[in-house]
């Protein structure tokens, strides 16, 4: 029996530095692209083309990609989409260092997104294969406080590197991201058969709603972070100082991680609402920019309900999702944050910072009132 504990407890740790280091190139992708642009054509601004088309497609694959899966092993599959994006970001490793086309850079990028959101997907789905159901809780909070980690250090990562070799910058990203080929355990179940077939839609009303409450949770937090340097610019700060609003969020949502980790409890209908709520208000006091503090407040609102939303939102679509479909809806969950990313720096390219983070506050009140009126009608209901 120990020994069986020992292996199980080895196999869930590799699954945990997978997860950790599966979202590198996401988080230190806009800052190694960026100087990867500036390299090649003197403007930074242009590695926003390339996170771009890497997002979009991510959206655009992650259900068909994940389609073509359904029937194969998750672990194998997964291993199969991570190799096809670590090509992708070495082909853009070589392309840059050969100064070719940023079109070029672009389409590859595209390339790597486009399985992005299905491999998330899947390395959800394997989680499932490696935890008891009541366990789940803790495990999704120790990945939710681990991938926090991943985006405050991997950025100052790709900064460091990219001083020296913007090319080498993106070869580590690529090398760290490729980690889930070697660590993720095999998962112990077959695939389903006839499971390319099987009935049960992934869209329903309820899981559409809570991929709503993603996409709002996502815009609320990409609005702070692409937004921060202009925050800190209307205080009269210099740009530098934009991680004061950045690095409390981030924090603020590592120790919501924690607690999730120590509760290990799926929360209730109330305490979700609450979540939400503080998330409204936390995005709400960012829109106002009364001062530095009542912003920096906000910041550290929405960042402490972060983990404990996002591990509902995946434990709950695990009870919504038909079994044989649940890669999907976690590709799904992975998009509908990206959507939400893609909202809010469609905004903040197209209006004032101030309409921006109104529009993003307007977006998550929305979600938390609809999640409080469908909860309030479900309870209300017989049976």
């Amino acid at each position: 029996m120990l020994p069986r504990e020992a292996s199980n407890r080895r196999r869930l740790l590799r699954w945990f530095i997978s997860s950790a280091t599966f979202s590198v190139p996401q988080a230190a992708g806009p800052i190694a692209f960026s100087l990867v642009t500036l390299s090649l054509t003197g403007d930074a601004s242009h590695g926003a083309a390339i996170i771009l088309a890497m997002t979009l497609a991510q959206v655009a694959g992650a259900i068909p990609v994940a389609r073509i899966g359904r029937n194969l092993p998750a672990a194998a599959f997964l291993k199969l989409l991570v190799g096809i994006r670590t090509a992708a970001l070495v082909l853009i490793a070589a392309l840059a260092a050969g100064e070719a086309s940023l079109i070029w850079l672009i389409l590859a990028a595209a390339v790597g997104g486009s399985v992005s959101g299905a491999a998330h997907g899947f390395l959800r789905a394997v989680l499932n294969q490696l935890t008891p159901a009541a366990r789940l809780p803790r495990a999704l909070g120790i990945a939710a406080t681990l991938n926090e980690l991943t985006f405050v250090l991997a950025p100052v990562a790709a900064s460091g590197l990219g001083t020296v070799s913007p090319v080498f910058a993106v070869l580590a990203l690529a090398a760290l991201g490729a980690a889930p080929m070697l660590l993720v355990p095999q998962a112990s179940s077959t695939p389903i058969e006839g499971a390319l077939h099987a009935g049960g839609p992934v869209l329903t009303p309820s899981i559409l709603l809570w991929l709503m409450c993603a996409a709002a949770g996502g815009a609320t937090v990409a609005a702070i972070e692409i937004g921060a340097v202009a925050l800190a610019l209307s205080f009269g700060y210099d740009p530098a100082l934009a991680a004061m609003f950045t690095v409390p969020l981030c924090l603020a949502s590592v120790t919501g991680g924690i607690w999730v980790s120590l509760r290990n409890r799926m929360a209730t209908r109330t305490a979700v609402v609450i979540q939400l709520s503080i998330m409204t208000l936390g995005a709400a006091l960012a829109a106002l920019e009364l001062s530095v503090s009542i912003t920096i407040l906000g910041a550290v609102l929405v960042g402490s309900v972060l983990a404990p939303l996002g591990t509902h939102y995946s434990l709950i679509l695990d009870t919504l999702a038909p079994p044989q479909r649940r890669a999907e809806v976690f590709a799904l969950l992975r998009t509908a944050n990206s959507v939400g990313v893609i909202f809010a720096s469609a905004v903040l390219t197209m209006v004032s910072l101030s309409v921006a983070l109104i529009a993003v506050a307007s977006l998550m009140l929305i979600a938390t009132l609809t999640v409080g009126i469908a909860l309030k009608g479900r309870r209300a209901r017989p049976g």
